[in-house]
């Protein structure tokens, strides 16, 4: 049966284990792409993907491994011995494999690491342990090419020969001095065009980037994003060359970045799966469902504080849902364009500027939304100071709006709380209220109650 993920597939792999025919198992996932083996893992029962493991070879275990969800790689692990997992993260970059085992237990981590059979090896993923794994220096590898600026072009081939069999791709050859200081970057151009009795220091590039082993991984995104890199350099205090991130690693960082600010905006507040239990979704939902309660009740209450307005025009009562509709949606459009830009690094400008704009903006479509309420008010007969209210409420409304959905992300942003969370919710609810509190106090101004 070719390898394909279905209940009939993962039934007769089962059933060949039952058998005890791991030819059979070994010759199905013989061409299997890693990939697609991690998915497999993903969909069936831990047991059953420890026993695959446990039959094949590590070189493509090892990456199915790293691939795996959280929650399904911590089950897997507990069906393999320490030794067994050393085995599989030997066969791992440093930084994969520091991935791995931070999820062990302590007692567990000192048993695996000193069951890893290439010593070398274990040292960098102990080294990249120390790091948190938000930074620079949890995402880095120390898999790398480097050569001395002292060094001949002949010598400097040598090194990277013996220096790339530890290396699966090599991006950039970079330059140290006798001290591992971050020099430059040698191109293989310089290398093969140049005579091999030339110094390295008279043909390298000083122009390289590089971060600091301490700068958070959203900030090495940022950096590689800018300069169109697929690697960079990670030095430490001083600018000592210690590892390299891979665009790969950044992918994953951008990709969970996204996720969560995308669930922050929807008003989630853990990182949550859609097959978590019912018991982590509800704790992840329901706060925010709290808060959007307690607006709600508020709004009612300052509904209820009009009660007198209320009686006297009635018709006033069926626009509270497009003030409060349309001073969600200004201040979710206004906050979404402003944590893009804080992501991407591209808010420039004085607030005062910034203020200026948002307020021309908001003037701008709140008088063309306005005008529009007014035409409605006409073809339905209304009232003139009724459909006044109306009007003069959403331009003031949208305005107020924009400017919360504006201001909020930039002062989160400023206190070094994630600007994500003034988006979805927290600015429905809150404009929610001011909208209405609002609409009824100008009304109270111009109807003659």
């Amino acid at each position: 049966m070719e390898f394909q993920i279905n209940k009939e597939f993962i039934a007769y792999v089962s059933k060949l284990f039952a058998e005890n025919n791991t030819k059979q198992v070994i010759n199905i996932f013989k061409d299997v792409h890693h990939a697609d083996l991690a998915e497999l893992f993903n969909e069936i029962e831990p047991e059953l993907a420890v026993s695959i493991i446990k039959i094949l070879d590590t070189d493509k275990t090892s990456d199915a491994i790293v691939e795996l969800d959280e929650d399904v790689r911590e089950d897997i692990l507990k069906g393999l011995s320490s030794e067994e997992i050393a085995k599989e993260v030997d066969e791992l970059d440093s930084d994969d494999a520091a991935d791995v085992i931070s999820e062990l237990s302590e007692e567990q981590k000192e048993e695996v690491i000193s069951k890893i059979e290439d010593v070398e090896h274990a040292k960098d993923i102990v080294d990249l342990l120390r790091y948190d794994e938000d930074t620079a220096g949890g995402l880095m590898g120390k898999e790398l090419v480097k050569v001395r600026e002292s060094w001949t072009n002949m010598q400097s081939i040598k090194e990277m020969r013996l220096q790339a069999t530890e290396v699966e791709r090599v991006y950039t050859i970079y330059v140290v001095d006798n001290n591992d200081v971050l020099k430059g970057r040698l191109s293989l151009k310089s290398l093969l065009t140049t005579s091999t009795k030339a110094l390295v220091n008279e043909v390298y590039s000083t122009s390289i980037t590089s971060v600091k082993v301490d700068d958070k991984a959203e900030d090495v995104a940022k950096v590689m994003q800018k300069y169109d890199l697929v690697v960079v350099a990670v030095v430490d205090e001083m600018n000592r060359l210690v590892g390299q991130i891979t665009i790969d690693d950044i992918v994953d960082v951008i990709i969970d970045e996204a996720k969560e600010d995308y669930q922050m905006a929807a008003g989630i507040t853990d990182d949550v799966e859609a097959d978590d239990s019912i018991l982590e979704l509800t704790k992840a939902r329901l706060p925010w469902l709290i808060l959007g309660l307690f607006g709600g009740l508020g709004a009612a209450a300052i509904m209820g504080s009009f009660e007198d307005t209320l009686s006297r025009f009635p018709i006033l009562f069926f626009f509270t849902p497009l003030i409060a509709a349309m001073a969600g949606n200004v201040g979710v459009q206004s906050s979404a364009i402003i944590v893009q830009g804080l992501a991407n690094d591209n808010i420039k400008g004085s607030l005062w500027d910034r203020l200026i704009k948002e307020v021309s903006l908001s003037l701008i479509n709140g008088l063309v939304l306005g005008c529009l309420v007014l035409a409605y008010g006409f073809v339905q007969d209304f009232q003139i100071l009724t459909s006044l209210t109306i009007a003069i409420s959403l331009v003031i409304v949208i305005i107020i709006a924009a400017l919360i959905g504006t201001f909020v992300p930039i002062i989160l942003h400023k206190r070094g709380i994630d600007p994500a969370l003034a988006t979805g919710p927290f600015i429905t609810t809150s404009n929610d209220i001011f909208g209405i509190f609002i609409y009824f106090m100008i009304a109270k101004i111009i109807l003659p109650i």
